[in-house]
């Protein structure tokens, strides 16, 4: 696998890069699709019928031209040219007819292979835990989701069958060729002496170009999609002309890899076709030669000259459909890598359900957990038990592991050490499903979707109404600026929401997590906050606080506080510091024995 390290923003070097994968494997991820193509096989079998019909009229059209120059024109038979001419005339039909059925057919089969595998790829995508996501670049998952499939597309439909079709075809006009003269049938296996040579360096060269180029792709993608979400920073900060050049370097390191590509299928087809056309010059000079000592009929000389025009195409075509295969290849091995990645956070063999009626107890039991790839800890013996109904907030510095501790309660990372329970259960022994529906996520940085305001807030319940969607953005206090919008709950906010400021992002966040919450049954039983009010000014906080005290009674509140008036909220308040629990108290308690609380809180003793 060809992994590119990462070139620092302003910096032109090329990325390194570690060797691609062995040929053997590669073909070996592009064969592992052969299952997912079975469905079609019937239409692809027959496809690739068609092309070997197509091919094998334009092999018999030369035999059919030895019997014309050598029956009616040798003989000035003019009535009896009509019959081989009408039947040179059919094949053409039957080719071009061929032609036509085998592309009509592949579209299908095709496009539907493509949207099976990227389905399958974004399935597994959303499977993988939030670690394995934090490992990827994003751009790299897009070329891969994109670019990559295309690629296996277009191999599917074109490359894979006319790879077939021209192996198929040499020694076919080979064979045929031996029939009208044995002396142009060894010319024409001497010329795949070098042609081996060649296709045998073109294909190492290419696989690590075809890998380079494709990961390249994949990096570029990344920094457009960065730029794109970011441009307000950039803009802030004058700096987008020197992400400009960054962007501009990566582009030129991805031309250089593209334009060393066609260098190198520019030799192989050069390559090719001077061969090809150094052994029908030797043919014309054999068939001459030939012809004038009587040892070979003209209509022979004509027909073999014109097959061996005709199986050049195959064989210079050869370098086009190597670099495909190349190109396909490398992508299947791309592709498998991302679906064969391992999962995580699972469900168990043996899930335990759900009681009837949730209660909502969280107890940390000496939770122990740092994040993949990081070799310190951040949680370390973490022991907290919050009472079914309690708001508890968690409050710490920057570092102290706040927000680690809040994503362990739906398992979107798991603890290293120590275990999560929810009502007496360890969580890692429920469904995902199941707990997920039980506890209901807001995150301070609010992600909101490329969709309306109705489709944002009711992401966690699509069967909501527009009374409880109304009812959660009321609570949320934001109801009157959607309002405000153009189409009110069906205007769509665009991606990341970046049409509306910090405050209304968040707030919207707030409202789907207190519409999940809303619903009957256990839904919602347990609530997690990752201050979910920092980009509210201190009235409209006030507001929402006031709210969302009715709103979450009878859940389970696990909040981040980093403002005193959110950590009053809470029931209890404990404050982590070093990985562990250094004091545990109300709001107002702490504020009078831990000094390092009141530093946080910028409270007086």
């Amino acid at each position: 696998m060809s992994v590119t390290v990462d070139v620092p923003p302003g910096d032109t070097a090329k990325a390194a890069t570690v060797p691609t994968a062995p040929m053997r494997r590669r073909l070996t991820a592009l064969r592992r699709f052969l299952p997912y193509l079975r469905p079609h096989r019937l239409v692809l079998i027959t496809a690739t019928a068609l092309a070997v019909v197509s091919m094998l009229t334009v092999v018999v059209t030369p035999l059919m031209i030895v019997r014309i120059v050598d029956g009616p024109i040798a003989h000035g038979d003019l009535r009896g040219i009509v019959a081989p001419v009408s039947a040179v005339l059919i094949l053409g039909v039957v080719e071009a007819a061929s032609v036509w059925g085998r592309r009509w057919l592949l579209a299908g089969p095709a496009t539907a292979f493509e949207m099976t595998m990227r389905a399958k790829l974004f399935r597994h995508l959303q499977t993988l835990s939030i670690g394995r996501h934090d490992g990827w670049e994003s751009g790299q998952l897009l070329s891969r989701a994109v670019d990559d499939l295309a690629t296996l597309r277009r191999f599917v439909n074109f490359a894979g069958p006319w790879l077939v079709v021209n192996v198929l075809a040499i020694p076919t006009g080979l064979l045929v060729l031996s029939t009208m003269s044995w002396q142009m049938a060894l010319l024409f296996l001497v010329q795949a002496v070098p042609l081996l040579i060649v296709c045998t360096s073109f294909e190492r060269k290419y696989s690590a170009a075809s890998r380079r180029s494709q990961d390249q792709n994949g990096d570029l993608a990344t920094t457009a999609e960065e730029s794109a979400q970011g441009i307000r920073v950039l803009k802030a900060f004058g700096r987008g002309v020197f992400y400009g050049r960054h962007f501009t370097a990566q582009a030129h390191r991805l031309q250089h890899t593209e334009l060393r590509k066609a260098r190198l299928n520019a030799t192989l087809w050069a390559a090719i076709s001077t061969v090809s056309e150094l052994a029908v010059v030797a043919a014309l000079g054999v068939g001459a030669y030939g012809a004038a000592r009587g040892t070979l009929s003209l209509g022979a000389v004509v027909g073999a000259i014109t097959l061996m025009t005709f199986l050049m195409w195959p064989i210079a075509w050869l370098g086009f459909l190597l670099s495909e295969l190349q190109n396909a290849a490398t992508a299947a091995d791309r592709y498998w890598e991302i679906v064969d990645t391992p999962l995580d956070i699972t469900d168990p063999a043996a899930p335990v359900p759900l009681p009837s009626r949730v209660r909502g107890e969280v107890r940390f039991e000496d939770v122990r957990f740092g994040f993949p790839g990081v070799g310190s800890e951040l949680l370390c013996g973490v022991s907290l038990v919050l009472r079914p109904g309690e708001t508890v907030a968690v409050v710490g510095a920057t570092g102290s592991g706040k927000t680690a501790l809040l994503q362990l309660v739906a398992r979107l990372y798991d603890v290293t050490g120590g275990a999560v329970l929810l009502d007496g259960v360890d969580i890692r022994q429920l469904r995902l499903r199941d707990l997920r529906s039980v506890v209901t996520v807001a995150f301070e940085d609010p992600v909101l979707f490329s969709a309306s305001v109705r489709e944002n807030v009711a992401l966690g319940d699509p069967g909501a109404g527009d009374e409880q969607v109304r009812a959660a953005l009321e609570i949320a206090q934001a109801s009157e600026f959607v309002d405000a919008l153009p189409w009110g709950l069906e205007t769509r906010i665009g991606e990341q929401g970046l049409s509306l400021s910090g405050g209304q992002r968040q707030r919207l966040a707030l409202a789907r997590a207190v519409l999940a919450h809303s619903d009957t049954g256990n839904r919602g039983r347990v609530v997690v906050l990752d201050d979910p009010l920092s980009a509210l000014d201190v009235q409209t906080e006030e507001r929402v606080q006031h709210r969302l005290r009715g709103a979450l009674a009878g859940a389970t509140t696990l909040l981040v506080a980093h403002r005193p008036s959110t950590a009053a909220l809470a029931d209890r308040v404990v404050l982590l510091a070093g990985g562990r629990i250094v004091a545990e108290g109300t709001h107002e308690q702490l504020l009078r024995i831990d000094s390092r609380y009141r530093e946080l809180m910028g409270g007086q003793p």
